[in-house]
């Protein structure tokens, strides 16, 4: 939890509940020390940029609150640089009431939804009113081309600090562009398979699993947990270990694939995979996604382990490419358990494609930075720049094979010995 947040929301009479409820000591560490420099990273700007509304709370003359809904194409809350946004005011019911607020006070809250993703973006800020008159160029800068109306004015936002709220009581709710996207991709896969049946245990390995979670991280990408049939302990690993598991094709034969563990070594009672459904691939994990169900029986192998982490103290890059991300934050969590110095990037098409992106962001927020190639703002990664800086790391990439390419090509021109460089390809 951010400092400044905790300055400003922990009054005196919030600490008081605190103490009444028994939480105080559990918050009390954050307001300790000086506030730092707020700044939005990577993922708050991209998170902030695929919004299409907002719910904004100026304070009256009176003391009143005042909670208005502000709308408009995603990406209409503009991002001026990392402690700064603005949008463009147009012509409404003509009350003013949020504009006269802020000519007595200028203190603004803003809070952003995410429905469908369960996330919701908490920020502070101070805010002035811009026109034409005073500051064109900075007024242009807000408009929306393919907006007609005239803009009134410019509300520019000054950020003070910024907090992420637990998605426990958010109740997921889609638009109609949402839902129509769903309904075509329903159209296209088969529902969560039928779990009144459970057939004969798949594989031939000496390891008894069953399936007895599933959860949808993204629109394609499903995690699996999978604990011992007969409740007993389960082999350890290390991170970078995949599992190879049996996937009944809907032609009645049965093949194998490899995915990687992506939690932290050491929960001996259950793994967990995340698998990428791939629509134009071999098969594998369209059958995987279709036919495995809680309750689904599975004869497996030990987990083995091609990408090893290297067990010494130099720190590590971590480069992560779409689904490559599972083996890297097995290895995240390893090395900050360690107490190892690590950098963790990224890069993936957008936010809601990317697993895991919330809970990187919640564990190690100094450490990691995204990339969204598709986003509404796209942010790219730099492979030269990145590897230019790594000094002494072990660099550890997972990902498309043109990531890795990318990335070991980069460390040859730099002069970075090979046996620095380690990898697994994902397609």
């Amino acid at each position: 939890m951010a400092r400044a947040f905790a300055k400003i929301s922990f009054t005196p009479d919030v600490q008081a509940v605190q103490a009444e409820m028994g939480s105080r000591t559990a918050y009390r560490a954050a307001e300790l020390g000086e506030a730092e420099t707020v700044v939005l990273s990577d993922f708050e700007q991209a998170f902030i940029a695929e919004r299409d509304s907002f719910y904004q709370a100026t304070v009256s003359q009176s003391g009143w609150p005042y909670v208005q809904h502000r709308g408009g194409p995603a990406g209409f809350l503009k991002i001026l640089d990392e402690q700064t946004l603005g949008y463009a005011d147009f012509s409404g019911n003509r009350q003013y009431l949020s504009v006269g607020n802020l000519r007595g006070d200028d203190r603004v809250s803003l809070l952003l939804m995410d429905y469908p993703g369960r996330q919701r973006l908490k920020i502070w800020g101070r805010a002035r009113l811009v026109n034409e008159r005073s500051e064109p160029e900075l007024l242009a800068k807000l408009e929306l081309p393919d907006f007609r109306a005239p803009v009134e004015r410019g509300i520019v936002i000054h950020v003070e600090a910024f907090d992420w709220n637990c998605p426990k009581y958010i109740t997921p709710r889609y638009s109609q562009r949402e839902v129509e996207a769903l309904l075509a991709q329903a159209g296209q896969q088969q529902p969560l398979a039928d779990t009144t049946h459970v057939p004969a245990a798949l594989g031939n390995g000496l390891l008894p699993l069953t399936i007895c979670g599933i959860r949808q991280l993204t629109p394609r990408i499903r995690a699996y947990e999978l604990r011992h049939a007969d409740g007993e302990s389960l082999p350890d690993y290390q991170a970078g270990a995949h599992l190879r598991v049996p996937i009944a094709l809907p032609d009645g034969t049965v093949t194998s694939r490899a995915y990687s563990l992506t939690d932290v070594p050491g929960e001996r009672d259950c793994y967990h995979i995340a698998v990428l459904r791939v629509e134009d691939g071999d098969g594998g994990s369209s059958a995987l996604h279709d036919s495995w169900a809680l309750g689904t029986r599975l004869n497996v192998d030990a987990p083995e382990n091609d990408f090893p982490l290297l067990d010494d103290d130099r720190p590590a890059l971590l480069i992560a490419g779409g689904i490559g991300i599972t083996p890297i934050k097995a290895m995240a969590e390893t090395l900050a358990a360690r107490g190892t110095s690590f950098q963790l990037h990224y890069t993936g098409r957008a936010p809601q494609d990317m697993a895991f992106v919330k809970d990187l962001q919640g564990q190690f927020r100094d450490r990691c930075r995204f990339y969204f190639s598709q986003a509404h703002n796209p942010i790219r990664l730099d492979v030269p720049a990145l590897l230019d800086n790594a000094a002494d790391s072990v660099i550890y990439v997972c990902g498309p094979t043109r990531l890795i390419e990318s990335v070991r090509q980069t460390a040859s021109q730099l002069g970075i010995a090979d046996d620095r460089v380690q990898f697994e390809s994902f397609i």
